[in-house]
């Protein structure tokens, strides 16, 4: 049986994290050719289908050198997934300006090389039938604020509004643009939140803080990778053929809920 985009090819920055491994690895069980692109190894060896290469997203001609080497390999490119990501954990008056700018250069700038040069690959794919599409990894975040990530919301506000531009822009073109916004996920960044002074934790255990942030959610519990893997890859379908500029919030119903009402 043919899986649902199978055949496709598809990119994903941040490749070796939590959430772009989820997304590399369900990508190939679908049927796609995958490139998993991180500075980083995968720490589980790569399944059929997935090839890791090594990309800073936030070096401009390492990118253009990444996408002339794929496009001489491969005829288009259908699937962009820009889901690398850094968080620093301070308020803007602890923030440094090279962390500042460090965090726009990847979480935003990142997002903005890779998609200037995967256009032309995915022009080919999307030419009379919308079928190309770029996912952005926006956050909750992005809406709505956790105390201590102040360079972090703003980079994935940033990315919303990006998002949205670009889906005006490409949409013509067949391109299709979305932005998935988690909230909650059991990712190592997670785990270094609870464990840093961004938590707000006072004193409390890790054990204390992880079920604490269980309970603040209407669904009492936080998202894993693969919840976030299974909307990626129906974005990346063409089953979402009629999905473009939009933001979609996956955060078990915590950005709902009135947060003075919490129970």
């Amino acid at each position: 049986m043919a899986g649902r985009i199978d055949g496709k090819t598809a990119l994903v920055t941040g490749g070796a994290g939590g959430i772009g491994w989820a997304i590399c690895k369900r990508f190939a069980a679908e049927g796609a050719h995958v490139i998993c692109a991180d500075i980083t190894a995968p720490g589980d060896f790569p399944p059929a289908g997935v090839e890791h290469r090594s990309l800073d997203i936030a070096d401009e001609s390492a990118v253009s050198s990444a996408f002339a080497r794929l496009a001489a390999e491969w005829d288009k490119l259908d699937i962009l997934v820009n889901a690398a990501g850094i968080e620093i954990e301070k308020t803007i008056e602890d923030t440094t300006l090279d962390e500042w700018n460090r965090s726009f250069a990847v979480n935003v700038t990142g997002t903005f090389l890779c998609s200037k040069f995967a256009l032309p690959m995915l022009r080919k794919s999307g030419a009379g039938a919308a079928s190309a599409s770029i996912i952005n990894f926006g956050s909750y975040d992005g809406f709505i604020a956790d105390p201590g990530l102040a360079a972090y919301c703003a980079t994935k506000g940033a990315v919303h509004a990006l998002t949205r531009a670009m889906a005006c822009d490409h949409g013509p073109e067949g391109i299709r643009v979305n932005a998935i916004c988690p909230g909650y996920v059991d990712t190592p960044m997670l785990q270094s939140f609870f464990t840093g002074e961004g938590s707000g934790g006072g004193g409390k255990s890790v054990e204390d803080l992880k079920q604490a942030a269980r309970d603040v959610h209407p669904m009492r519990t936080y998202g894993t990778p693969d919840d976030i893997a299974n909307l990626v890859l129906w974005l990346a379908s063409d089953e979402a053929r009629y999905a473009s500029g939009q933001l979609w919030v996956m955060d078990g119903g915590l950005s709902a809920q009135v947060q003075q009402m919490r129970l």
